[in-house]
This record gives structure tokens, C-alpha cells and sequence, in this order.
């Protein structure tokens, strides 16, 4: 837990941040905060929040403002009473200005250049904007932390010019002139920076400049510590040279085995080694970071040939290698994030675990900073997109940076200039090397038919060619023409991924691994066949196997162990497209492959019907029939985790409603559907609402369910809304009425009546919208729903404030509010305090608008509701910039406006024009 005052005032629990609410709040918090364990008076807290306008009942304000610091910080003796006033007591260092001068006296005292430089760039990356943002009544303080940054800048020059990194410098000193015109010590260090890098002309100018605005404003010329430095310049004196720096005994050398018998590649390589020697000619000139961009399909050797010639280039580089697997494509989607990269990039340049700053931004300035001057070969390996590479490139010229992706990278080519290096499949020459260099000469050389047919068979793919070659090599005594003539029988649609033979096939070459497997683990790899995703967690497989969990994870292992598995995450299994396509053909009739994927569909119809449950109350319930004997459901018990298994498994359950619908399982499908679509609505993935809607309503008819038939309708309706098809979702509103009608399900009117509120609401049909809630709210009370008369009696408050009455509008929310937090609904409460939020800001109540839509917000992140948030971080923007925050409004709305240009919502133009009109 931590109180931040470089910046805007907030805090930290549990590395989270937690903003603070009115300027008030914020300062009695600074006020506590610049003096931790002791006691802040009563007197100076009402001096700092009101000036001379302290109100009488200033005294329980304080209270009032302490109480919700408590809450805020989570602990309530975080805030101890204590005569005359209060005291703040978070431990050893329960500010970021503390954990700054900490590292800053760290700092000062090493005798470590590279540690001194990782302990300021930390310290340094601890300012998040101006100290004590907009806060009145603390200038003296936020002067003092202005010249402790600047302190600290000045330490971190002087010992990057101390590691001849001058020329990365220069950008940051000459801004820091620009901050600090008079600053002689600054004008110094710039000078100095641009004389080591060969810019002597452009040195004296800088002096000039110091000398002619001294001059100007101050009526005084440089002191004559400057005035020595010019000299100096101007005789070219020696001892200005960069003293000789002892080599860090930290030297990393992270590359991997390099693949045995590489063979071919030589115009890549080629390509590589003209960017290496290119290298050093933009070290001497300053220009940018050399970098490559190997890309190229799955199997065709980017890892191979990146890590071949990387150990070719190593002499070249004598400050280190590092490596590292970002798994960009990794179907289960663990794509590395580049903060733990930059973590073991950071421990193996010799940076203590210890001193490791948290935050990507701070992880990669420390980075670049002991990067910086060196000579150091840096290879990214299986990159997602370029946002997972940039915090890993280098600051300045002298290392190289070699990335491989299935993905082109564009952008890294426009911007950053990196040279791409595609690869094919190999030609028919290298391939045929590859075979020879795997299995030797002389076994080719004997059968050399059989060996040419080998590599046409694997397509010249350097991953198939790796298979067969294995297989050859394990028997020895296995004649060529045999493993060719397997690979011939075998062919059949099942190819070499993209490869252009369509008689190419690696059926053989995968049955050689799927022929040693025990019986159960081959019918598992069978049944996997059958699922619809990207990967499968262990609970899946179990369920599609029908085995207990403690059955099926020696299992996986074995796949895993056969390579015909991955576990790219811990529990997430995944294969290659062809090996699920190859499981899927091996099926049979014996595997009861009916019965497997009902055992499937029940698992995540059960699974996510817990996970919808932990994330929200439902407003009508589905009920499912126990699962099937050999079902295994996901065991998941609170909200973070039911929100991860939700976005995890997103693209299976999808794929699941698909596979449900094309195999005939029609109440799987809508009952799955309307399971995730509040996980869709909330998420903003409107579009595939909308799709899911239509396959369920489209099996709800065929299986004449007319239950099933108008929930969909109705969330159907939804999508339309979301979508601006307002028309198109009026039509599916009246036809679930329709339909409640006849079933004389009396809620389900209610529930539409709700919903066509919100309807008409967002149609801008206020007098519509109030008719309708007041319906639904009388409609909800004859049924003692008291749940739904909440919900409805906050949509009359919403009406109402549309029409301009807020008092009556504010009484019927806050009945609302008060009614749901009885009931422990967090999302009637996240509504209700939005809607308030609303309505104290046009009665000019900025601060308690701001109290209740920070509520709100914090609620509608808990659930993972995105459209929902963008909404009141627009209406936080709204109540902040009344209350004269134009730095937090400013910054609420372009968190909205990044949610809606998320989410491709038509609201985001209305955002972008505040943004215009506020600058």
C-alpha cells in the first residue's frame, strides 16, 4: 500500500491504483502523506483543504474525508486520530517520494556506475507528472519534489555521461535546457554531452545561448565553472574524453542451442550480416537500433535461422546476448507480457531481483539506460505484434535486435525501420541438405530416389523434414524407400501447411509419434480431435474423455511428453492445426464421439453458467439439468477468476454454439447462447451477439421452445440496441412480449417493459421511456419482485433527470441504491450510483457526483463491464471538469473514448469533441 504524490494524488493497494475523490479528499490525504508518522493538526488540514474559508463544521468534514481515506486505503489504521489531529502510518515507506529519496541515497552512495544509473532510472520513473497535480495550497511542496526530480536527472546525466552514453543524452539534456534556461549545471552537462559526441560547434553555441539569456534576464554572465568548460572546448583539451569504463562483469549469453545440421538459408543470412555491418555504420553516425524481422509461416525455421546466425554474430557483440520466447502465437493465448521480459532481460544484465522497478515504463528505461553504450545482441523470438516489441528494443545504436513473427510487423518496418528477412520453404536443394546433414551422406546418397521423395512428400518444410528425419534416424535400419513409401500411402488431404504439393501429407509422419502412445492416451488424443478451440484445458479433456481429472492429467502429459501436445500455460493444452487435424480423422465410432461432445457441451454449458453466476445475479435464471456422468465443471469461486475462465475460453465457447448447432444439439445452443451473452454485452462483442442471438432463436423455433424463444428475443434486442438498430430491436421486444404473453409469464413483461425503457431512453423518447418505467416499477411490485422494483425505480430516477426534474430524480436513485445494497446487487448499485453521479452534477454537487460515479466505475471494472465503464468515465469527466479538474475530466474521457474506439461505437465522435472543446 502506497500514497503517490508524484503526480496526480492517489494511492496504491495491492499495485493497484485507486484514485482519490475532490480535491479536498486529495489534500488532507498530501497533507498526511508529506508527513508520514507524524501528527498533521487539525488547524494546518483546514488551512491546506480551505484557506481562509474554513466552514464551522470544518472539524467533522475532516472526519468525514478521514473516514473515506480509510476505506480507500482498505485499513482503517492506516489513519490514526491523534491530538491535535491525525496521523498517517502505512510502515517504512508508505509514499512514492519516500521510495524516490531512497533510491536516490542508494544512489549517491554506490561506488557502481550501472547501479547508481538502474537506482536514479527507477527513482526518475517514479514521477508521473507533476508532483501534487493540481492541488492549491501545496506549491511549496510540489517546488521541493520539482527540484528532487531534478536532483535526480542531474545524477542519472552525470553517470550516463560517466558510461559514454552521451550520445542517447542529447534529446533529454537539450529538453532539460529548455525547462532550466538559467540552469548553468545543465548547460553544462549538454555542452559536455555534445563535445563527446563529435558536435564541438554545436557545444559553444550551446554556451552562447547559456551566456546570452544569463545575460538578458539576470544582468549576469556564466559562472566560471562554465566558463572553464568552454575553455576546454575550445583547446580540445584531453581530459574531456570519456574516462576508459571497466567491463561490467555481468555479461549475459542467453541464446539457444543452435539446431544441428542447419543447412541452406543463405540469402537470409546474407540479409542478416549486411544489417550487422550496416550496424556499425549508424553507431558512428548516432541513427537508430538496427533491427530484423524474420517472418514467415508456422514450421518453416524463423527460430532456426534466427538462432543460427545469432551464434554466428556473437564475437561481434561482446556485451552479451539475450533471448527470450514471447510466445505470440501461442494458441492459448499466454502471450508473454513484455514486463516479464524486460524482468529476466534486467536480472541477467546483473540488476538485483530486489531492484527491479515495477510498471513496463520503468522496467524498460532502466533497460535502455544499461543497455545504453554497449554492444549487445538481442533476440525476440515468436512476437505477437509490435506493441510486445517496442518496450524490448534498445534506446541507442551499438546492439542489434533480431525479431521472428508469424506476423509481417509492419509497423515496426514503417516506424522503426526494421529491415524484414521472409522466409519460404526451403528450395529443393536445401531441403535435400537438411535430409542429408539429419540422416548422413551415405544413407541419402544409397537411396537418393526415395531420399528426393522424402522432401517433396514433407513439402520442403523444414518442421516436416525435421519429423521425418527424426523417424530415419530412430531406425536406422529402416530402408528410405519404406519411409517414402509410407509417406506416398498415406497422402490424402490432410497437407504440409501451406505448401503448394498437393500430394504432400504428414499423416505417416505424425502416426510414427501417435503409435507409441498407451491405449488411453491415444484415445485422448482421438477425442481432442473434437473440440472446437484454440486449446483445451485439463477440465475439458477430462469431460470429452469422460475420466476423472486425476486419470486425465497423466495423460496430457504423455502427449505432451510425445510432442503432440503443448502446455503453453500451466492446465492449457494446444496443437498444431495438422495435429488436430490428423486427431479428428483417427476418430471412430468406437470412440463414441457423440457421447464425447455431449460430455463437452455439458462441461462448458455447466462452466460457464457458474462463471455467469459468480460475475452477476441473473434476472432470469436458466436452469440446467446435472451434468452428465464423466462431466468435469471448472471449479471457479470468485469474480477475478470467473472473469479470466470467461475471457479464456471466449473463442471455444463460441466455437462451441457453432459445433452445437451444425451436430443437431439445438438446446445447447440457445442455452449456452444466452448463457455468454452478458459476457458479450458487457464486453462490447456486440456484433457476435448478435450472431449468437440469431443460431439460438433459430433453434429455439426448430425445437418449438417458446421460453427459449422469447428470452432470446429479448437479448436479441439487445444487440439491435447496442448495434443502433433501434427499429430491428422494438420488433424483438414485441415479439417476446408476445410470447410472455402467452406463457402468462408476468415477469418476463416486466423485463421488457424494462427494456423497452432503455430503448426509448437511448432513442432520445423520454416521456416514452418514464411511461414504461413506471410500468414495469407497478408491474414488479403487484409481483414483490423487489429486486426488479429497484431496477425499475432507478430507470424512473433516469427518466425523470432526462426530463429535467433531478430532485424527484435523485430520490427515486437513491431508494434504488438503497434497496440493492440490501440485496447485495452490485450491479443494481453500480447503476444506481452512475445515475446519481448524473444528477448531482447538473444539481452543482460535483463532489458527491464524483464519489458516486467512482463508486460506480470501480464496480462496473469488478464486473468487466466495458460499454458501462466508458459511460461513466464520461460522466466522471463531466462532474470532474465542473469542479474545475480539468487535467482528471480530461483524463477520464480519453479512457472512455479509448474503450469506445475498442468497442467501434458510434459515442466515440461526441467523446473526441470534449476532448477538442476542453483544449
Amino acid at each position: 500500500m502506497r500514497v503517490r504524490l508524484l503526480g496526480p494524488v492517489d494511492v496504491t493497494v495491492e499495485g493497484a491504483a485507486r484514485s482519490v475523490a475532490g480535491t479536498r479528499r486529495q489534500a488532507v490525504l498530501a497533507a498526511l502523506a508529506l508527513a508520514p508518522g507524524h501528527v498533521v493538526s487539525t488547524d494546518r488540514l483546514a488551512d491546506l483543504v480551505w484557506g481562509d474559508a474554513a466552514p464551522p463544521t470544518a472539524a467533522n468534514t475532516l472526519q468525514s474525508h478521514v473516514s473515506y481515506l480509510r476505506r480507500l486505503l482498505g485499513v482503517r489504521g492506516a489513519i490514526l486520530a491523534r491530538p491535535p489531529g491525525y496521523l498517517l502510518d502505512l510502515g517504512a515507506e508508505p509514499t512514492d517520494v519516500a521510495a524516490a529519496e531512497r533510491l536516490i541515497g542508494q544512489a549517491e552512495r554506490s561506488a557502481d556506475p550501472g547501479r547508481r544509473a538502474g537506482l536514479l532510472s527507477e527513482a526518475v520513473a517514479l514521477w508521473r507528472g507533476p508532483p501534487l497535480a493540481d492541488l492549491p495550497g501545496f506549491e511549496r511542496e510540489a517546488q521541493r519534489l520539482d527540484q528532487l526530480l531534478l536532483r535526480a536527472r542531474r545524477q542519472l546525466v552525470d553517470v550516463r555521461l560517466e558510461l559514454g552514453e552521451h550520445a542517447a543524452l542529447l534529446g533529454e539534456l537539450t529538453e532539460l535546457s529548455r525547462q532550466y534556461p538559467l540552469d548553468e549545471e545543465v548547460a553544462g552537462r549538454l555542452m559536455l554531452a555534445l563535445y563527446r559526441a563529435g558536435r564541438q560547434a554545436d557545444s559553444l553555441d550551446a554556451y552562447r545561448r547559456l551566456r546570452a539569456t544569463l545575460r538578458e534576464d539576470l544582468g549576469i554572465d556564466p559562472g566560471p565553472a562554465v566558463r572553464d568548460l568552454e575553455s576546454a572546448i575550445l583547446r580540445q583539451d584531453p581530459a574531456l574524453e570519456l574516462p576508459a569504463v571497466p567491463a561490467s562483469a555481468e555479461v549475459p549469453a542467453q541464446l539457444p542451442l543452435a539446431v544441428a545440421a542447419f543447412t541452406g538459408r543463405a540469402r537470409e543470412l546474407a540479409a542478416l550480416d549486411r544489417l550487422m555491418d550496416e550496424a556499425g555504420q549508424r553507431d558512428e553516425t548516432g541513427q537508430s537500433v538496427a533491427i530484423a524481422a524474420v517472418s514467415g509461416t508456422a514450421g518453416v525455421g524463423k527460430t532456426a535461422l534466427a538462432v543460427r546466425w545469432a551464434h554466428r554474430a556473437a564475437p561481434r557483440y561482446p556485451d552479451g546476448q539475450l533471448y527470450c520466447d514471447l510466445r505470440g502465437f501461442d494458441p492459448g493465448g499466454a502471450v508473454l507480457d513484455p514486463a516479464d521480459a524486460l524482468r529476466g532481460f534486467l536480472t541477467a544484465l546483473g540488476m538485483p531481483a530486489g531492484r527491479i522497478p515495477d510498471g513496463l515504463a520503468a522496467r524498460s528505461g532502466l533497460y535502455r539506460s544499461l543497455l545504453a553504450g554497449k554492444r549487445v545482441l538481442v533476440l525476440l523470438d515468436n512476437a505477437r505484434d509490435v506493441d510486445q516489441v517496442r518496450p524490448l528494443l534498445p534506446g541507442t545504436p551499438g546492439c542489434l535486435v533480431v525479431v521472428t513473427s508469424r506476423d509481417r510487423l509492419t509497423p515496426l518496418l514503417a516506424i522503426e525501420g526494421a529491415r524484414p528477412v521472409t522466409l519460404d520453404v526451403l528450395s529443393p536443394g536445401e531441403a535435400r541438405d537438411l535430409l542429408t546433414g539429419r540422416i548422413g551422406r551415405d544413407r541419402a546418397a544409397a537411396e537418393p530416389a526415395a531420399a528426393d521423395e522424402i522432401v517433396e512428400r514433407c513439402a520442403r518444410l523444414p518442421l516436416a523434414l525435421a519429423i521425418a528425419c527424426a523417424r530415419a534416424a530412430a531406425y536406422p535400419e529402416l530402408p528410405l524407400a519404406k519411409l517414402a513409401g509410407e509417406l506416398r500411402d498415406a497422402a490424402g488431404p490432410l497437407d504440409a501447411l501451406s505448401g503448394d504439393d498437393s500430394g504432400t501429407d504428414l499423416r505417416a509422419v505424425f502416426s510414427w509419434s501417435y503409435r507409441r502412445l498407451d491405449p488411453a492416451a491415444a484415445r485422448l488424443f482421438r477425442l481432442l480431435g473434437l473440440h472446437p478451440g484454440p486449446d483445451v484445458t485439463a477440465a475439458a479433456a477430462a469431460s470429452l474423455a469422460g475420466l476423472p481429472l486425476g486419470r486425465t492429467r497423466p495423460l496430457l502429459a504423455q502427449l505432451t511428453r510425445a510432442h503432440l501436445l503443448t502446455e503453453r500455460t500451466a492446465d492449457r493444452f494446444s496443437a498444431h492445426d495438422l495435429l488436430r487435424a490428423y486427431a479428428a480423422e483417427l476418430t471412430g465410432p468406437a470412440d463414441e464421439p457423440r457421447a464425447a461432445q455431449l460430455r463437452l457441451l455439458d462441461h462448458y454449458t455447466h462452466s460457464a453458467h457458474r462463471a455467469a453466476g459468480i460475475m452477476h445475479v441473473p434476472t432470469d435464471p436458466i436452469t440446467l439439468d446435472p451434468p452428465r456422468e464423466g462431466v468435469t465443471v471448472a471449479e471457479l469461486t470468485d469474480q477475478p477468476g470467473a472473469l479470466c475462465w470467461l475471457g479464456a475460453e471466449y473463442l471455444t465457447l463460441v466455437a462451441a454454439i457453432d459445433r452445437a448447432a451444425e451436430e443437431g444439439f439445438d438446446a445447447y445452443v440457445w442455452r449456452l447462447a444466452l448463457i455468454l451473452w452478458d459476457f458479450q454485452d458487457r464486453q462490447g462483442r456486440w456484433h457476435d451477439l448478435d450472431a449468437s442471438m440469431a443460431g439460438a432463436l433459430a433453434a429455439a423455433y426448430r425445437i418449438g421452445d417458446r421460453d427459449a424463444q422469447a428470452r432470446i428475443h429479448r437479448r436479441a434486442a439487445v444487440a439491435r440496441r447496442r448495434l443502433g438498430r433501434g427499429d430491428e430491436a422494438e420488433r424483438h421486444l414485441r415479439l417476446a412480449m408476445d410470447r410472455y404473453r402467452e406463457l402468462g409469464d408476468r415477469v418476463g413483461e416486466a423485463h421488457i417493459l424494462q427494456s423497452l425503457t432503455v430503448l426509448y431512453d437511448q432513442q432520445g423518447r423520454y416521456d416514452e421511456a418514464l411511461r414504461h418505467a413506471r410500468m414495469a416499477f407497478d408491474l414488479h411490485a403487484e409481483l414483490g419482485d423487489r429486486r426488479g422494483q429497484a431496477t425499475a425505480g432507478n430507470m424512473i430516477g433516469w427518466c425523470l433527470a432526462r426530463l429535467g426534474s433531478y430532485p424527484e430524480a435523485a430520490a427515486h436513485c437513491r431508494r434504488a441504491l438503497a434497496e440493492h445494497r440490501a440485496g447485495g446487487d452490485e450491479d443494481g448499485q453500480a447503476d444506481a450510483l452512475d445515475s446519481l453521479g448524473v444528477i448531482n452534477h447538473h444539481l452543482g454537487r460535483p463532489e458527491a457526483a464524483i464519489t458516486d460515479l467512482e463508486e460506480a466505475l470501480r464496480l462496473f471494472r469488478q464486473s468487466g463491464d466495458r460499454f458501462s465503464q466508458s459511460q461513466v468515465l464520461d460522466h466522471l469527466g463531466d462532474a470532474r471538469a465542473a469542479a474545475g479538474d480539468r487535467s482528471l475530466a480530461r483524463a477520464a474521457w480519453r479512457e472512455s473514448l479509448a474503450i469506445l474506439h475498442e468497442l467501434a461505437h458510434r459515442d466515440a465522435d461526441a467523446l473526441r469533441a470534449k476532448l477538442d472543446a476542453l483544449r
